[in-house]
């Protein structure tokens, strides 16, 4: 994350400027994007429509909802990490509210070095979920690529004759001499045998 386009993004939900200064002042600059804020929940709303961030602060209460609601929408629609700062009193009751949905509550006032922790953690659990995300993504590609395959190897061995091994071997050769996916060549035999 040392580039500025793979810095981290972040999004203070505030209605006034002392938490935007906050996360400006303990962010480093190259690991973060300067962070853009959002005076009210329906501001918020309106900059999430265009963009996405990796971490949402929402230092409630704010002039339009508390907060509470709006944070819980965007652990619930989005993939990033959510930081809600709440009255140190409140902060138990808030926190079983919305420690489901993986929102972090912290105590107000706060402390700096706490705040800056809380970040990299939620940034650190964001980046564990992409690659989760991406390692699913990856299989379920397989898994389509397995199942693509043996359907084209029933239509080889029902319509060409051939044994189990001898129509994989055929798809393998076709992949290899065109330089190309399996799955490919196993779509255009389906192609061919289905029509």
């Amino acid at each position: 994350m040392t580039a500025q386009k793979d810095a981290a993004s972040v999004l203070v939900v505030s209605s006034g400027q002392k938490a935007r200064q906050l996360f400006a002042e303990i962010l480093p600059q190259g690991r973060f994007q300067p962070p853009l804020s959002a005076p009210s929940a329906g501001e918020a709303r309106r900059l999430l429509v265009d963009r996405s961030f990796d971490i949402i602060a929402v230092n409630t209460p704010l002039p339009d909802e508390f907060g509470v609601q709006f944070a819980l929408e965007a652990a619930q629609n989005r993939s990033c990490g959510v930081l809600l700062f709440v009255k140190a009193e409140m902060q138990d009751a808030v926190s079983l509210k919305v420690e489901d949905a993986g929102i972090l509550t912290l105590p107000k006032p706060v402390n700096r070095q706490m705040v800056f922790q809380s970040v990299k953690l939620l940034l650190a659990a964001q980046q564990k979920i992409r690659a989760l995300e991406e390692q699913t993504y990856t299989l379920q590609m397989k898994m389509e690529e397995i199942r693509l395959v043996n359907r084209a190897k029933l239509l080889l061995m029902e319509h060409l004759k051939m044994g189990e091994a001898e129509a994989h071997r055929y798809i393998e050769k076709r992949a290899m001499d065109a330089c190309v996916k399996r799955s490919e060549i196993a779509a255009s035999i389906i192609k061919t045998y289905e029509n």
